[in-house]
């Protein structure tokens, strides 16, 4: 079983275009990936072109109504399926953040209803924000993906994602796998140097050897509703993206777990969500 969590606590790194390619990468591998987005901006789930009319058909009837995941799976093309997101989903932190558990719901819904499954990896997207939903998504993943933009804004807010994981270990009693992946990447740029070698030094092993160019294709393509392979299959950026799955699929990290990882949760569920929220 293999669920990533594409997050980061800075805005405009590129997480939900990794998210997309993601999942289209795997979908070229014969994979079946289930995205869930859990992000109430719902980019998205605009891309993959699902219309959301009520937020009963979303992932936030999963928390508000304790409707079945598999309920609201729709099909996504080329990227697979997905679990669609609504505006609603901003009211999370406020109506469930107090509930008992509410960190491993999403954790408990995925093992209980079997969708963890070698053939269809789940990718998660997250907003920017640290609370309830992107809490759900970390608790409830075998591997972490940092999207770093390279700009020293970014490279601040996946130290901070780091400080997070750090603060969870002790309540998932294990070290949670994570990659930080450079986006944006141009070597021409001094700045763009500079936050490599800093990223080697503050991740070391964690940080992608894979760096996602600066691609006019990638950054044009959510504009048409299209994956980076749909839309130009031979630019820079289907290149980049190809070759991010094939290094997490040669760690071991995507299709199946690696023997050398604890890949089974191990959560202490009396934990107060307020916790996290103070060690962060």
């Amino acid at each position: 079983m293999t669920v990533i969590t594409v997050f980061n606590q800075k805005g405009g790194v590129g997480k939900t275009t990794t998210s997309m390619n993601l999942a289209a990468a795997l979908k070229r591998q014969d994979k079946q990936p289930l995205l869930i987005d859990l992000d109430p901006q719902a980019h998205l789930t605009h891309i993959a072109g699902i219309a959301v009319d009520s937020s009963n058909e979303s992932v936030f009837s999963f928390y508000q109504k304790n409707r079945q995941l598999a309920e609201l799976v729709q099909n996504a093309g080329n990227l697979g399926h997905i679990i669609p997101s609504h505006l609603d989903l901003a009211k999370a932190d406020t109506l469930f953040g107090k509930s008992y558990n509410i960190v491993t719901r999403l954790a408990t819904g995925l093992r209980a209803e079997g969708l963890q499954q070698d053939e269809s990896p789940v990718v998660i997207d997250c907003s920017p924000m640290l609370g309830v939903l992107s809490l759900n998504a970390l608790f409830a993943c075998d591997v972490a993906l940092i999207p770093i933009s390279t700009d020293f804004l970014a490279l601040n807010g996946a130290l901070q994602v780091e400080k997070t994981l750090k603060a969870l270990e002790q309540v998932l009693k294990r070290r949670l796998p994570r990659r930080y992946l450079l986006t944006r990447f141009d070597k021409r740029r001094k700045m763009t140097r500079q936050i490599l070698a800093q990223a080697q030094e503050k991740f070391g092993d964690d940080l992608c050897r894979t760096t996602i160019a600066e691609n006019v294709s990638v950054a044009e393509s959510p504009s048409v509703n299209k994956d980076i392979f749909s839309h130009a299959p031979n630019s820079r950026g289907a290149q980049d993206y190809e070759a991010l799955l094939e290094e997490l699929m040669t760690s071991g990290l995507i299709a199946g777990c690696n023997p050398a990882l604890e890949c089974t949760p191990k959560v202490d569920y009396s934990f107060s969500p307020r916790l996290v929220y103070t060690a962060s």
